[in-house]
């Protein structure tokens, strides 16, 4: 699954994406990334884009969730009254990937 947000959209008094990637571990997804765009537009906003000296400035951020498509949807059911409620937009889809290498490290 992958959500396409800002920056500095919140739920609640948190991040999206902090909410979001503490819910997803303890909801036992097995993994989660959050990328953080160098520039992009959305339906409801014009461009942003970054710059060395703004370190505040809002920007298109991607979570990106890998489970079995099940714990996916149903991660997704319980997260989605968070982003309907959420002022600004936000995009979620869902495709199926083929894990062709799942090796665990060792915990630090």
């Amino acid at each position: 699954m992958k959500i396409y947000a800002s920056s500095t959209d919140r739920l609640g008094s948190q991040l999206l994406y902090e909410a979001i990637v503490l819910r997803a571990i303890e909801a036992g997804i097995s993994g989660a990334t959050v990328y953080r765009g160098m520039m992009g537009y959305g339906l409801s906003s014009h461009i942003h884009s970054s710059r060395f000296w703004e370190l505040t400035e809002k920007l298109p951020v991607v979570l990106e969730l890998i489970d079995s498509e099940e714990k996916i949807r149903a991660f997704y059911e319980m997260i989605a009254p968070g982003l309907e409620s959420l002022p600004k937009g936000c995009l979620v889809t869902i495709a199926p990937v083929e894990v062709i290498l799942h090796k665990s490290g060792e915990k630090q």
